[in-house]
């Protein structure tokens, strides 16, 4: 079977270079539909982008590499996309855009633009060996109990990375990138939740509350953390797990943008009869006040803190630190971090430096978005890149 273009994984990625990569498209996939992770990510809802989208929230060996993909296809571009569909939406905090009725609304977007283009969508279906003659990639792929064999001018991965192995997630595309003498960065679990060896932080588990949360290595993210069974989660948590390193600490403002100090004060003066977690469950959840004064020893009323103690008390829940003993892994991971080495690809077309007509989009490439609807919005922006680079090589 001869085909122009044959795209591995109907992910998001997958379906929009289908939609863009002019004729003679097949589009495979081993899952029994397609843009599954679209339809259950944001709470069957789609945090289908973001709309302050800019090269910044992204993670890459290469930090340079992003810009040209996604300053050719916005966020904007995909949101007219949406809106010329007539599929409502609605922006939550940070500039995250949400279907307003569901995500399968941008599942049949992507499918009905995949079939105005031509190409032809095969679910169901397994690849197998993969080779090159110099000419045509050949690939065979197993479907209903056959196998085919498939020559392509071109080749795309869109296999994604190894976040959530129960979807079927696996490291292929990796393979394939290194059995074409690609260089894969280290991958690891990226907005993941994180595990904690303090068996007394599982007492807190359900407690939420905003927060101001760093790595070592990485910026300051203001959102919501939760306590959990195993340990912490939550966006702003999520976000830190990006840049953190087993062994490391994470710091964290339990107040943020609040003067606790000047509120202690004001309390001593007008309350000091009051013991000193009361207060602070005035300003925090009352399970976390509790834990925290016993763990910091804080004993005794508002009013027997000197200033020199409540400059502590506040200094010390403002960097509050942890040491994670690990993540939760793929199997709650939203993304995978790392990937297809950046060194290797064209910025602008996504194609092979050294493979003509090979081509790796989307999550397993070494670009990796922060929470909140950038990673679908480098999906969109790589998978159009390569798909109209596709498209200008058949005209």
């Amino acid at each position: 079977m001869e085909v122009q273009t044959l795209i591995l994984g109907a992910g998001a990625a997958g379906l929009f270079c289908a939609a863009h990569c002019g004729p003679g498209a097949l589009l495979v996939d081993h899952a029994a539909a397609a843009g599954e992770k679209i339809r259950i990510s944001g709470g069957g809802r789609c945090n289908f982008t973001n709309i302050g989208t800019t090269p910044a929230q992204f993670i890459s060996a290469n930090r340079h590499f992003a810009k040209s993909a996604l300053s050719r296809y916005t966020a904007r571009d995909f949101l007219a996309l949406v809106e010329a569909r007539g599929i409502g939406w609605h922006e939550k905090t940070l500039g995250q855009l949400f279907c307003d009725r569901s995500a399968k609304d941008i599942v049949a977007m992507l499918l009905d633009m995949v079939a105005a283009n031509g190409a032809d969508l095969w679910l169901r279906t397994e690849t197998g060996d993969i080779g090159h003659d110099g000419e045509r990639f050949r690939v065979v792929l197993r479907r209903q109990g056959q196998s085919t064999i498939v020559r392509a001018r071109h080749l795309v991965v869109a296999t994604g990375g190894k976040s959530i192995p129960k979807m079927g997630a696996t490291g292929l595309a990796y393979q394939i990138a290194e059995q074409f003498g690609h260089e894969v960065t280290q991958t690891r679990p990226a907005l993941v939740p994180l595990t904690v060896t303090d068996a007394s932080l599982a007492g807190l588990a359900g407690v939420a509350l905003p927060v101001r949360a760093r790595a070592e290595r990485g910026p300051a993210f203001d959102e919501a953390m939760l306590f959990t069974h195993r340990g912490l989660s939550g966006p702003a948590i999520l976000q830190v797990s990006s840049y953190w390193r087993e062994g490391e600490e994470i710091e964290i403002d339990l107040l943020p943008g609040r003067d606790l100090g000047a509120r202690l004060r004001a309390a001593r003066k007008a309350s000091g009869k009051r013991q000193v977690a009361t207060v602070l469950g005035e300003h925090l959840p009352n399970r976390l006040a509790e834990h925290l004064a016993g763990a910091l020893g804080l004993s005794g009323t508002i009013a027997d803190q000197s200033d020199a103690a409540i400059d502590a008390i506040t200094a010390a829940l403002s960097a509050w630190r942890l040491r994670p003993a690990a993540s939760e892994g793929y199997r709650t991971a939203e993304v995978t971090l790392g990937g297809v080495d950046t060194d290797g690809l064209s910025s602008t077309t996504m194609m092979s430096r050294t493979v003509d007509g090979l081509y790796f989009i989307g999550e397993c490439v070494d670009v990796t978005g922060w929470l909140g609807g950038y990673n679908f919005q480098w999906a969109w922006s790589s998978a159009h890149a390569a798909g109209r680079a596709i498209a200008a090589r058949l005209t």
